[in-house]
């Protein structure tokens, strides 16, 4: 009996103790995230303002996506995610960018701040 209520209650542990575990890391992570927001609207603001620079200049030179990925030896894609602001190209694209477009790297983001 007394063997059989040990095992019961190690069973218990060995199940619920995982469960709760994973249950506190949940709460850890999601309080985190929500204490984040300022942060992340902040870095989305910054994001959208260069994807818009960038899109705005590249209109500007009457060029494609296609040709200016083409250009940098990169996917139409990667052009698009810096344009609507779901990433950022690393700072040889970036200066590759500007050379692109006849803008100085300082003016293109000059632009983002203001």
């Amino acid at each position: 009996m007394l063997q059989t209520t040990i095992i019961f209650f190690l069973m218990l542990i060995l199940f619920w103790g995982p469960l709760v575990y994973l249950f506190v890391l949940l709460i850890r992570a999601l309080r985190k995230y929500l204490r984040s927001g300022k942060v992340r609207s902040e870095k989305a603001s910054v994001r959208k303002s260069l994807g818009e620079a960038l899109k705005e200049q590249r209109l500007r030179c009457q060029m494609t996506q296609e040709f200016v990925a083409e250009q940098l030896g990169v996917s139409r894609q990667a052009v698009s995610k810096w344009e609507n602001g779901s990433s950022d190209p690393s700072t040889s694209n970036l200066l590759a960018l500007a050379k692109l477009y006849g803008v100085s790297p300082e003016d293109l983001l000059k632009q983002v701040q203001n």
